[in-house]
């Protein structure tokens, strides 16, 4: 966690809605995270390439350009980057989905319209945020 005595813990918010994007980074930065911002799976590339990969990424699947999924894949394909832990942010709710993105390499996966708790508790989950 982000204390006086730890790293902040780093977190990339990927969706094409800028008020998705503030929702997330509000619950995040209240959770004591540091987040950047993406509106699609490219530019989200492009920032991890050049800032460095985040604790944690939290994809929307529906996007322009480059769409969550292929952000997965694409983010798994390459070596220095595994090490992303990777939630899916999404309105795809079918169980078909939920699988394709986890067997790409996505760890959790959070059905929209969520709540903060929702978000914590799989963030807690994961390991990043305290139960």
């Amino acid at each position: 966690m982000g204390t006086a005595d730890g790293p902040v813990v780093q977190a990339l918010v990927i969706d094409d809605s800028r008020a998705m994007r503030s929702i997330l980074r509000r619950v995040l930065v209240e959770l004591g995270f540091e987040v950047s911002e993406a509106a699609n799976g490219q530019e989200a590339l492009t920032h991890v390439v050049e800032h460095g990969a985040p604790d944690v990424a939290l994809v929307d699947w529906n996007m322009p350009v480059m769409d969550g999924l292929q952000f997965v894949v694409e983010l798994r394909s390459r070596r220095e980057f595994r090490g992303v832990t990777l939630m899916m942010v999404t309105t795809e709710s079918e169980h078909a989905q939920m699988v394709r993105a986890l067997a790409a390499g996505a760890h959790e996966y959070l059905v929209k319209p969520f709540t903060p708790d929702a978000i914590a508790a799989k963030l807690a989950l994961l390991g990043l945020v305290a139960a």
